[in-house]
């Protein structure tokens, strides 16, 4: 069933949270998500598609940002409402992705036996698939961006 779009309109003023890089936490995030995406108008397919990406996001600034370094450190998940979507940015202040002794993949695994796939590092796929825009910028930790418009006539939550 379509629904005519009742957006809320929310501030423009960025929701952030700070959690402990701990898998424990990204329920947190998740909910948090769900309530600003929900408020926002968001269809209940975008925002599960959101949940995983963040979540992506969130799990790779915990695997990866403090590895090898006592203090597991934070994460910093900031969502902002646009006009016609959400943003939402998952930053870390470790150093793990600036050593990274292979590139990031770019490329797809189309054409690729299932045997000679690589494990992991699917994640940035998966986050691109899923959201409309996908920024990464490495500076002093990893910041990902993550982008999603909204969809116009869908059902909305």
């Amino acid at each position: 069933m379509k629904t005519e779009r009742n957006v809320y309109m929310m501030s423009h003023s960025p929701i952030k949270l700070r959690i402990p890089a701990e898998a424990d936490y990204l329920d947190i995030v998740r909910a948090a998500l769900y309530a600003i995406a929900a408020k926002a108008g968001f269809p209940y397919e975008d925002i599960e598609d959101m949940k995983v990406a963040v979540t992506e996001a969130c799990s790779n600034a915990i695997l990866h940002a403090y590895k090898g370094n006592d203090d597991r450190g934070e994460v910093d998940v900031e969502f902002m409402c646009l006009e016609d979507g959400l943003t939402m940015t998952v930053r870390d202040y470790g150093g793990a992705r600036e050593e990274r002794p292979e590139p990031i993949r770019t490329t797809g695994l189309q054409g690729t036996p299932i045997s000679d796939a690589p494990i992991g590092g699917l994640g940035l796929f998966m986050m691109r698939a899923l959201m409309d825009e996908v920024k990464v910028r490495v500076n002093n930790g990893t910041e990902v961006v993550l982008t999603k418009r909204m969809s116009r006539n869908e059902e909305m939550v």
